[in-house]
């Protein structure tokens, strides 16, 4: 196995890069944190909405959760290569592809943890607000939304992980990710399956259980800080 490291190593993490489009480990994980960060706004709108006081945006917005989250993500990614460029004659690349549907389901998983978050804030935070004379959008941008955001970094991280191992279904597409590239890396050694494949887990393990400690971590850190500042209220 350190034999095949030692040889494939960069092919692993840059795929083709320079002579080529960028590939492997680091496509993986520019897709994973691009689609978060692109999602993030759409995912703060989705969860406003997801609590507003008016039926007629949280209804639709609520029935578009559901859907996201009730159809496969492969379909989607199928869906978005192949059925929509058909139909609007408009063909996207496969990281393209794969990115816009990494930030559609993103937002809407964000949209979740941003309404979880509002719901859980007392409701005080919102009147006390108002009453210092903020407009509606300024107490959730300036005060609620902070708090949201920052008891929410945990689940956030973990949609990070979640967005890092989703990405290997662009391997169905064509896209050179770290997954694609292990199955390239096979194609050539051919007899050492079982090492290429292990490689790959590996990777993801690494990278996926760092980022859960983190996330963890956060967790812990963020509960301790809960339990001093209910001791100084005391």
């Amino acid at each position: 196995m350190l034999e095949l490291i030692d040889t494939y190593w960069l092919y692993f993490l840059v795929g083709q890069y320079p002579d080529g489009p960028l590939g492997g480990l680091a496509l993986t994980v520019l897709l994973s944190g691009a689609a978060l960060l692109l999602a993030m706004p759409l995912g703060l709108v989705l969860g406003v909405a997801r609590v507003s006081s008016r039926p007629a945006i949280r209804w639709p917005v609520g029935a578009l959760v559901q859907v996201v989250r009730a159809v496969p993500l492969l379909l989607v990614v199928f869906w978005a290569y192949f059925f929509l460029p058909a139909v609007t004659g408009v063909k996207t690349g496969q990281a393209t592809t794969m990115l816009m549907v990494l930030v559609l389901f993103d937002a809407v998983y964000l949209g979740e943890i941003v309404a979880a978050g509002l719901r859980a804030l007392p409701k005080g935070q919102l009147e006390s607000a108002r009453s210092l004379g903020l407009s509606y959008p300024q107490a959730l941008r300036l005060v609620v939304l902070p708090q949201t955001l920052r008891n929410g970094l945990p689940s956030i991280v973990s949609q990070l992980v979640s967005t890092i191992k989703a990405t290997s279904l662009g391997y169905i597409i064509g896209l050179s990710e770290v997954s694609f590239i292990a199955t390239q890396v096979n194609t050539l050694v051919f007899t050492r399956a079982v090492e290429v494949y292990l490689i790959l887990a590996l990777t993801y393990f690494i990278l996926c259980f760092g980022l859960s400690r983190l996330a963890y971590l956060a967790e812990r850190r963020l509960q301790g800080r809960a339990v001093r500042v209910d001791m100084h209220v005391s």
